[in-house]
């Protein structure tokens, strides 16, 4: 026996518990511990090895060390490379750390005998534990399959309680931390209740693992028979050139779970991939069925953009891109106010109404820039088949989405702009009508179920912004017509036109031509010139093509002359040119007998008409020339009826009318003329010719005429008006139940103008004959 206090080299044991009886190697790299193994070899070849708490600790101290350690025998000493020691100890006995006396250069500890108190237990209580443990350890090792057979033969032979204990204890694979707990017990009872513990632990385990282990058996099985039976499918498959499909089905699947949409329309397109991986690949319906999935896929659904509520930014970039269209402008900055108040606010449908060229397309775009909104165009002019909106049933052969589908497809949002270009041009056919399909889409009521043939799942149009341009309101049909609002854009005024031409055509043709700022200067004259001579518009497209032509001369003159700067003036303006196309018809010099001087609206604005009328011996007729309609006929033949009804207030005998014919032309003789406007005009110039009295030459007059000789409405006033300022005419006269559209045009327009309101054919023709014979 060792003294009862021992002072033995010491080994902090990192994951490691050694239990008297064990003969054990392990390898030693710590310098403290290398230099404790060779004091230990220069005297008795006894160390103290003992456990550290926490294996991480690389240098322990006292608190760092469990308190019950081994005394072991070193047996042999191997030196490996890298400064390692593998050392062979022997355990002999349990030791209780006193102290360190020393931790540098090597621990060194002060040790006391740890003996298990003497139980003075009954042989009854011992030949139980015997058994008890006995039968565990045989349970567990049938359980494990891990312990030789000879081992557990030896073992089973051990007939004292203590022995079985202690070699149970040292063969069986415990974790560091339990051969602690069973080195700390004090006493035989306290070591078979650790042992007896962990072993019936184990035993549960093993057989939880072995439960386990069966059901994850049956699944690999399961699994495999899966795996194969693929790869024969496979293969199969390859053998008929359809290895994609499944792969392509996988890759669907995969984008399903990406989409933003409801479940409903998940599980419609799941439905439709099941179908799609069934198919043969080389069948026509797989290309029909991929063909749907992948424009499914790629519809936004619920995915929408982020719109600016920024009033003061959406405000600048309308006036930035744009000129005048006040109302538009309006409308829109509405919108947002409400939107912003609200956080919500129905999308409009506008329809932007006027004459070509004058950015009805182009405010759209800015709009969508102002909102930062997705911009996306759909035409209409042309399309006469309802398939175009609402889309083919899948089952035909080369059936496609309708353009509302696919302008979505497109934006990849479902809150874009979009654009309905050219509303009034669609037209139909015995395949269906154009402007019906498109009563869902522009009814807010409707739109948020949209459903196209092609899609079969219904779409929500509900916050789109749908803006509708137009020529003419005449050929929208009234219900379309009633979904939307109205916004009629009229032509541009001459100043107007050069204030575009300056801010926005100028810039943007130097831009795409390539002249370098300050290379190219148009004056004012030259400009309006442009506009009056050269172009005849209510828009500004001809007025853009002018600028571009004269920009490519520009560009030939610095190139080829070497010219810094090019200035263009109302002389040397047809040098670009070439000589004036159109003449405006002006103002009669002198007040004629026969000859009015009428306004007309047309697509491209406001134009004078001047009537002339010629009294010849005949039988009465009415001759009408120069390709008039029918209204325009009729005017004529109320506009007669009523100076026949007042014949005799001006000197006239009734015979008159049956030994005389009338002779009304209006020239261009080529171009078409109709409408009702002209009325009062035709009366007037017929009348100054009946009675031999000249109109008034510095005077043009619009309005409808009834046979009772009253004046009534008519449209396209600012187009008629401009045309008069062109014309240089003095004074017009209007309708008076106009009046309310004249007060709400701008000065711009009037000045200059002496608006004269009549109400009958009397107002018209004491202003409008010179001598005024009544």
């Amino acid at each position: 026996m060792s003294d009862p206090i021992t002072t033995l080299p010491t080994i902090a044991l990192r994951g490691t518990t050694i239990l008297p009886g064990m003969i054990i190697h392990f390898d030693v790299s710590r310098e403290r511990s290398v230099k404790a193994i060779e004091e230990a070899m220069l005297h008795d070849q006894r160390i103290f090895l003992i456990t550290q708490k926490d294996p991480e600790i690389e240098t322990p101290g006292f608190q760092d060390l469990y308190q019950v350690g081994t005394i072991a025998f070193i047996k042999q000493v191997i030196k490996l490379p890298k400064n390692l020691l593998r050392v062979l100890v022997e355990g002999t006995e349990k030791a209780e750390l006193l102290k360190l006396e020393q931790e540098l250069p090597y621990i060194k500890a002060e040790t006391f005998p740890y003996g298990q108190d003497e139980d003075i237990l009954p042989s009854s209580m011992k030949e139980a534990m015997f058994r008890s443990i006995r039968e565990l350890f045989h349970k567990y090792c049938g359980e494990s399959g891990k312990i030789s057979k000879e081992l557990v033969a030896q073992i089973l032979n051990i007939t004292e309680v203590e022995e079985l204990i202690e070699q149970i204890s040292i063969n069986l694979p415990l974790s560091w931390q339990n051969k602690q707990k069973l080195l700390e017990a004090g006493s035989i009872g306290e070591s078979y209740e650790i042992l007896g513990a962990i072993l019936s632990n184990e035993i549960d385990v093993l057989q939880i693992g072995k439960d386990l282990q069966k059901k994850l058996k049956s699944r690999i099985d399961k699994n495999q028979r899966e795996y194969i039976l693929r790869e024969q499918l496979r293969l199969i498959r390859e053998e008929l050139g359809e290895e994609n499909t499944a792969d392509d089905a996988q890759e669907f699947r995969k984008k399903v779970k990406k989409l933003q949409a409801s479940n409903e329309v998940k599980e419609k397109i799941l439905k439709e991939i099941d179908r799609f991986k069934s198919m043969n690949n080389n069948a026509a319906e797989s290309s029909i069925l991929r063909g749907y999935i992948e424009t499914m896929l790629s519809l936004p659904w619920d995915k929408r953009s982020q719109d600016s509520d920024d009033l003061k930014e959406a405000w600048k970039i309308l006036q930035d891109s744009h000129y005048g269209l006040k109302e538009v402008k309006e409308r829109i900055m509405e919108f947002l106010s409400v939107r912003k108040l609200t956080s919500k606010g129905k999308s409009p449908i506008l329809c932007l109404v006027g004459p070509p060229g004058t950015g009805k397309t182009s405010i759209a775009k800015a709009v969508a820039e102002a909102l930062h909104k997705e911009y996306v165009r759909i035409c209409l002019g042309g399309v006469r088949d309802e398939a175009e909106i609402r889309g083919h049933r899948k089952t035909y052969v080369g059936a496609m989405p309708g353009r509302i589908t696919v302008a979505l497809q497109q934006a990849g949002v479902s809150n874009p702009l979009m654009l309905l270009d050219e509303i009034d041009k669609t037209s139909s056919d015995y395949k269906g009508d154009t402007a019906s399909a498109l009563l869902e889409v522009l009814d807010p009521e409707q739109n948020s179920h949209f459903q196209d043939h092609y899609v079969e799942a219904p779409q929500d149009l509900s916050e789109v912004l749908f803006i509708a341009t137009a020529n003419d309101v005449q050929g929208i049909p009234r219900p379309l017509l009633d979904r939307m609002e109205l916004i009629e854009i009229a032509g541009y005024t001459e100043n107007e036109k050069e204030h575009i031409a300056k801010k926005h055509l100028i810039p943007k043709q130097m831009e795409i031509n390539g002249i370098p700022k300050g290379s190219l200067s148009i004056q004012n004259g030259a400009l309006r010139k442009m506009i009056n001579n050269y172009t005849k518009e209510a828009g500004v497209r001809s007025l853009e093509r002018s600028i571009g032509q004269i920009c490519r001369k520009t560009a030939r003159a610095i190139m080829e002359e070497g010219k810094e700067k090019v200035t263009v003036t109302g002389k040397n303006l047809s040098n670009y040119l070439g000589k004036e196309k159109y003449n405006y018809m002006m103002a009669n010099k002198k007040d004629e007998v026969g000859i009015a001087r009428g306004l007309a609206w047309t697509q491209v604005g406001g134009d004078t008409l001047q009537i002339e009328v010629n009294v010849m011996p005949g039988k009465g007729e009415l001759l009408l020339t120069g390709q008039l309609g029918d209204v325009m006929k009729e005017s004529a033949q109320a506009g007669i009826s009523y100076i026949r009804s007042v014949a005799a207030d001006y000197g006239v005998d009734q015979e008159f009318f049956q030994e005389n014919d009338i002779h009304v032309h209006i020239p261009e003789g080529a171009v078409p003329k109709d409408g009702p406007s002209a009325g009062i005009t035709m009366a007037t110039a017929m009348l100054s010719a009946i009675v031999k009295e000249p109109v008034r030459a510095d005077l043009a007059m619009t309005g409808e005429i009834t046979l009772r000789g009253r004046v009534l409405a008519i449209g396209g006033l600012k187009e008629k008006l401009l045309a008069a300022k062109y014309a240089k005419i003095k004074e017009v006269l209007v309708p008076k139940e106009n009046k309310p559209d004249i007060e709400e045009m701008d000065s711009e327009i009037t000045e200059g103008l002496k608006i004269s309101f009549v109400e009958t054919m009397e107002d018209v023709l004491e202003k409008a004959l010179a001598g005024n014979h009544k």
